[in-house]
């Protein structure tokens, strides 16, 4: 059976915001929901096209969501789009749902006038960085640096 059928991708309400916690606590093992009411102000109540918080709803249940934005300018790039958070459910991972939220993303990050979409992944996180490989991205002209403090 085809669970991708039985999956709604829509824009995430402030309803959704104890699934998200939840949801991203199981993907990623520690709480955060200050981290999350911020991301809500920001996305889901401001309203603003440049921002785009989508959630995955299976029959009333998130089994999803992603988040992105269009950034102008940062190091002297045109504006293009940012993937920031992607979780699916660990029971539902590559099954289509990651996929069918982020083509929903770069539909909305290119009708708001980008051409490019960007992520930023750990190298050592072989899952995700093999889902994005396959949805199209490779690595960039830009470089991310660090320095512990």
């Amino acid at each position: 059976m085809d669970m991708t059928a039985q999956v709604t991708i829509r824009d995430a309400r402030e309803s959704d915001f104890e699934a998200v916690v939840a949801l991203d606590q199981a993907g990623v093992q520690h709480e955060k929901p200050a981290y999350w009411r911020g991301i809500f102000d920001r996305y889901v109540r401001a309203g603003r096209n440049d921002r785009i918080f989508l959630v995955a709803d299976m029959a009333g249940e998130l089994v999803g969501f992603i988040v992105g934005e269009v950034r102008a300018w940062e190091f002297g790039s045109p504006p293009c789009g940012w993937v920031f958070a992607l979780i699916v459910a660990p029971a539902l991972r590559e099954r289509g749902v990651g996929q069918m939220m982020f083509e929903e993303i770069c539909r909305r990050l290119k009708r708001a006038g980008v051409t490019t979409v960007r992520t930023m992944v750990d190298r050592e996180d072989k899952l995700t960085l093999s889902f994005f490989r396959s949805q199209g991205l490779r690595t960039g002209r830009y470089i991310e640096l660090e320095k512990p403090l």
